[in-house]
């Protein structure tokens, strides 16, 4: 008998294992947070979270989450932010620092979802520079986030373009999704992502560039989101309120994303 109703929970586990996932939607977010100084000249890393609470995300990638130089400390207080947005970061063992929060300024913040895999990477060019991989599952669905802050210089970016792009088209086939500061305001074949945007773009896929840069007069589009084809992206734009405008050097940027597209 315990034999017998051993082998239905078996049968069941494995046809809800089998079974497809529902479509899942979410909001994903970057924000160059500038080590929380504001157009005022002050660091106000309280005023920083609460833009980061508008915002609104589900997954953010925030660049500049740390000092410069020195000890290198994070600018946040993560305790404070979690309590205002439920966000916590990705964890990683390697650091520039032992107080900094990111990698290369770099940091992933995630809520609802599962942490399988993290990896920080350096980035090639003149400037030091680096990005994070990190495998989630949200709602069961597997999902690659790439938070990246490219050069200045576009032959640099060119060759992070292409490293990044290596990291695109997991074995497993999750859809990735790369964001962040990548310094790049042109949108044709000169632009400087076309590494990245080849690899990623497909017909179910799409990218928008919303003007980001300067926070008090948005006309670049320096902060991107960039997806895959098992994946759809919807509904760019940024937060553009009083309050965004007076702490960063950029506004952050948002997207709609819905999971659980047949490939």
């Amino acid at each position: 008998m315990q034999q017998a109703a051993q082998t239905i929970r078996d049968a069941i586990s494995a046809t809800q294992a089998a079974a497809p996932l529902g479509a899942h939607h979410l909001t994903v977010g970057s924000y160059n947070l500038h080590k929380a100084v504001g157009s005022d000249m002050r660091r106000d890393p309280a005023r920083t979270i609460e833009v980061i609470r508008e915002l609104g995300a589900d997954i953010v990638a925030l660049q500049e989450v740390d000092r410069r130089f020195g000890d290198r400390k994070g600018v946040l207080d993560l305790e404070r932010l979690h309590d205002a947005t439920g966000l916590e970061p990705v964890p990683f063992a390697d650091k520039l620092g032992r107080l900094a929060h990111g990698w290369h300024g770099n940091l992933l913040l995630f809520r609802n979802a599962e942490v399988e895999r993290v990896m920080p990477i350096t980035l090639p060019g003149l400037e030091p520079r680096g990005a994070l991989v990190a495998d989630l599952r949200v709602a069961g669905h597997p999902l690659r986030i790439i938070g990246a802050h490219l050069g200045l210089l576009k032959q640099s970016r060119l060759l992070q373009a292409h490293r990044l792009a290596q990291e695109i088209g997991a074995q497993d086939g999750r859809p990735t999704i790369v964001m962040g500061d990548l310094n790049e305001w042109r949108l044709g074949a000169n632009c400087s992502l076309m590494p990245l945007r080849k690899r990623l773009w497909a017909v179910r896929s799409s990218a928008a560039a919303v003007p980001s840069f300067p926070a008090n007069l948005p006309v670049l589009p320096l902060d991107r989101i960039i997806g895959c084809r098992q994946s759809v992206l919807s509904d760019f734009g940024r937060l553009d309120s009083p309050l965004a405008r007076a702490a960063s050097d950029h506004l952050p940027i948002r997207a709609r994303l819905q999971l659980g597209l047949q490939d």
